[in-house]
């Protein structure tokens, strides 16, 4: 059995060395922080919008959706853009995309893909997610729409 000494000093010598790692570890710290320089996430969150914070945007009621069922693509098309025009225009918050699972489609999901391809692209599309099991699951997106300015 050892006694507490020795125990002492095995741990003082072992915390030494861990300082020189530890400094090792801050000189290599403090160049990149040099060299990248650091971000105020803080400021950056309260600038930015609640809505844009995706816990939050679940929790954010839909102001309107629209049913692409039995569409073909194009007719999909056509849809979201006279849907989403609308919602900027009415300066809605949340809307909702039934587009199915594809539980029909030959294949893969065409309009699932298609809706995930459109939101990419749209101007006024921000944050998206699958809405809840009990209203569509993995068939149904909301989306959160930026302002226009």
């Amino acid at each position: 059995m050892k006694d507490f000494g020795e125990i002492l000093s095995k741990w003082e010598k072992k915390t030494t060395t861990n300082n020189d790692s530890k400094k090792k570890l801050s000189a290599i710290q403090h160049a990149w922080l040099e060299k990248y320089g650091t971000v105020d996430k803080d400021a950056l969150n309260n600038e930015k919008s609640v809505l844009e914070t995706p816990a939050r945007a679940d929790r954010i009621a839909i102001d309107a959706e629209i049913d692409l069922h039995g569409m073909t693509r194009d007719e999909a098309e056509s849809a979201l853009q006279a849907f989403f025009s609308h919602a900027v225009r009415s300066k809605y918050k949340k809307v909702l995309i039934i587009h199915g699972k594809g539980n029909h489609s030959q294949g893969e999901p065409v309009l699932k893909k298609f809706v995930q391809g459109f939101l990419e692209k749209n101007q006024y599309a921000g944050k998206s997610g699958t809405e809840k099991a009990i209203h569509g699951g993995s068939g149904a997106t909301w989306v959160m729409l930026k302002t226009s300015s």
